[in-house]
């Protein structure tokens, strides 16, 4: 089965526990000590990464698009430029961000959101590099990020699945380091848009790599459900205060929603288990007491032989022969007498 390896002690995938990733992206408010906090919330809630977003602006828009007004109650500012400057750390917070990360022993990552800031992420070392579904079809960039040969995890929001072909495709050139995160960017999503399905289609269109769920939608549920699918990575977006200004809050899960997300996934996969069928031995006080063995439908005397007509199935005292044996059993002779409703005993056949 597919893995990614992103760190000595992270391998993602096969029978791998889910690796679940803490999305701060920009809900910090673009304030350090805010995503201090937010990096300690995911650290102690059992999160295993933390993902930013980094982006140098004139790469990633026109000039047009960054002097377009840009009012609302989610606005930081009166055009839609002055708006991502006031929410983008510099590279120094960035380094500072991933030395905190690093103290407190949880990974750090970041979304590159254009070449320019591809190189910076690259420059960290990052355990891995995430595309979001913003990018899902820019092939220019993914290319570049997959000839870096660092792993990558990317989103497909917004993407038809010959877009998601396009983009499989253009990664394996270089390497099948790689994850796509099933996704629909709506903030919140409406569950009759998620299509958890998509993840079983993902996992039989590419089978060599690993399929995980990145959600915007209200609350755990469908996060917990796409891991019972095969999801191997959960991506959400984790905020202090869903009241905060910004337009991402909404559908982050504050700090008690994001350890029950994870004490619920971890508890699945402990449910989830290994496919193969076996009597439990947590399974043996229910069978001792209703367990069904091979009873004697008539008295038998020595030498008769077992037949259907001349066995039944019971709860017995004491317990004999399992049923499921029944067709074992048939033709056997019998050796000493058995009594009506007695149990058959191994010991009583030839």
């Amino acid at each position: 089965m597919a893995e990614i390896q992103i760190a000595p002690k992270y391998t993602i995938g096969n029978n791998r526990p889910t690796f679940i990733i803490a999305e701060i992206g920009q809900n910090h408010q673009g304030d350090v000590n805010t995503a201090k906090k937010l990096i300690r919330l995911a650290k102690e809630s059992g999160a295993d990464c933390v993902k930013f977003q980094k982006t140098c602006l004139t790469e990633k828009f026109n000039k047009t698009a960054l002097t377009r007004p840009y009012p609302g109650a989610n606005s930081w500012g009166p055009t839609y430029g002055e708006h991502k400057k006031f929410l983008e750390f510099s590279n120094e917070q960035f380094r500072e961000l991933q030395s905190f990360a690093n103290e407190i022993d949880i990974l750090f990552t970041a979304s590159a959101m254009d070449l320019q800031s591809l190189r910076f992420l690259a420059s960290l070392k990052v355990p891995f590099i995430k595309i979001g579904s913003g990018d899902s079809n820019n092939l220019l960039l993914i290319k570049e990020a997959a000839a870096t040969k660092i792993p990558l995890v990317i989103s497909t929001g917004m993407q038809e699945m010959q877009g998601v072909r396009a983009t499989y495709e253009c990664v394996t050139q270089y390497h099948k380091n790689f994850a796509l995160l099933h996704c629909v960017s709506a903030y919140p999503t409406p569950l009759e848009d998620i299509n958890l399905e998509v993840i079983n289609l993902y996992k039989k269109e590419f089978p060599d790599i690993v399929i995980g769920y990145s959600g915007h939608e209200l609350g755990i549920d469908v996060s917990v459900a796409a891991v019972a699918l095969g999801a191997k990575i959960i991506e959400r977006h984790i905020t202090l205060d869903k009241r905060q200004k910004g337009s991402d809050h909404q559908c982050s899960l504050e700090p008690q929603e994001l350890k029950l997300l994870i004490k619920k996934i971890r508890e699945l996969e402990i449910a989830l288990g290994k496919p193969v069928k076996v009597f439990q031995p947590s399974e043996h006080p229910c069978y001792n007491k209703l367990g069904k063995s091979l009873v004697a439908s008539r008295a038998l005397r020595n030498g008769d032989i077992l037949q259907l007509e001349n066995i039944k199935i019971k709860v017995a005292e004491p317990k004999g022969i399992d049923a499921s044996l029944l067709k074992d059993v048939l033709g056997k002779r019998v050796k000493g007498d058995i009594n009506e409703d007695g149990t058959i005993l191994e010991e009583y056949l030839e």
